[in-house]
Parts: structure tokens; sequence; C-alpha cells
């Protein structure tokens, strides 16, 4: 079954936290054991959209946060998840 660009567009229209939703659902249909084989085909392909669009949009977010730390007793802006910061 071959994703449309119409159903692409759908997810990736979607805010994070209503696919975080709606993946959740997904995979509670598909741990069910209870849906027919056409339709767990087309919920797992689901499934794989909101995965990747909400991976993504962690991925930017986690570009943009900055966190302040204090050098030199002044405050400054570094990137999130810098080596420096495991130390």
């Amino acid at each position: 079954m071959a994703e449309t660009n119409e159903a692409r567009q759908s997810v990736e229209s979607l805010p994070f936290e209503e696919a975080m939703k709606r993946l959740e659902t997904v995979v509670e249909q598909l741990e069910s054991g209870e849906v027919p084989l056409e339709e767990a085909i087309r919920l797992f392909e689901e499934g794989m959209r909101l995965a990747n669009h909400c991976g993504k949009t962690l991925d930017r977010v986690e570009q943009q946060v900055e966190m302040l730390v204090r050098e030199n007793g002044d405050w400054v802006k570094k990137p999130f998840g810098t080596e420096e910061d495991m130390d």
C-alpha cells in the first residue's frame, strides 16, 4: 500500500500532542489483535507516518532549546545537549 500525498500532509499538519495521542491509539488497536489484516496494514502505515512526524518534531525542538549556564559569574546561553554538558 503506497503512502498518498494526502495522508502524509494530513499527518504533517497535526500538532505534536495530537500526533502522539493518535499514535497511542493506533498502537493500542494493533496490540489488541482484533483488527483485520488489511486494517492492520493501514494502521501500521499510519503509525509509521505519525512516529516519523513526531521524531522530526522532537529533533527540531531539541535544536531550538537552549540552557542557561553560569560561566565566570555570568549567565550564558548554550545549546542544550552539547558534550561540554556531560562533564
